[in-house]
């Protein structure tokens, strides 16, 4: 490659690096894509490619882990916070709320994630991805659970998703046969469901 074609290769890709909004999807297995082929068919991915389609570029990464509860994603936030990011979405809680958590531990810990992002990037966008849980929790656990999400949100002044899994929970059809994973048709609703979310905000 001549030389000066390789300056101008150089700072082009420095320029796309520059211009390019990093989006850190930070959740369970709901994120990670548990049940599917690869991640590449998991809603981040999917994202990815849909918000791509428009003027603003975008990198969202994966950073989902099967079966992580909010603790287990406190234990390792630093890690992924390495590298920089404008964008936090907080898909946790959910395992949580399974395991019939502590409800009062499960939003301290998700405070305690979000203060770690704020403080180490305090111009990045944080997104809360809210979730429910099944009624056999009992009426007052599951309530406490719904209100859980919008009132992190607003004592953290952040962004709302009201309900990740909207259009697809409890639909057979775009579900695995556990009832509670999406298959892939149900990722593509949740990505395009995000993409309408993200093209608001970015």
């Amino acid at each position: 490659m001549p030389f000066i074609t390789l300056i101008v290769w150089i700072l082009s890709l420095s320029y796309l690096q520059q211009n390019t909004t990093t989006i850190l999807f930070f959740g369970d297995s709901l994120t990670a894509g548990y049940g599917l082929a690869s991640t590449e068919h998991a809603f981040p991915a999917l994202l990815e490619k849909e918000l791509n389609k428009g003027p603003k570029k975008v990198k969202v990464m994966n950073g989902g882990l099967s079966g992580e509860t909010s603790a287990g994603g406190l234990g390792r936030i630093d890690w992924l916070l390495k590298q920089p990011i404008d964008i936090f979405v907080l898909e946790l809680g959910a395992n949580d709320g399974l395991r019939g958590l502590p409800l009062s531990q499960t939003k301290s810990n998700l405070q305690a994630i979000i203060t770690k992002v704020k403080t180490k990037y305090p111009k990045a966008k944080i997104v809360l991805a809210g979730m429910m849980v099944p009624p056999n929790l009992g009426k007052a656990y599951t309530d406490e659970f719904r209100k859980l999400y919008p009132e992190l949100a607003k004592q953290n002044k952040t962004e709302l998703i009201p309900f990740l899994l909207a259009g697809v929970a409890g639909d057979e059809k775009l579900n695995q046969g556990d009832g509670i994973h999406p298959n892939d048709q149900g990722h593509q609703i949740i990505a395009k469901n995000l993409a309408v979310f993200f093209k608001k905000i970015l």
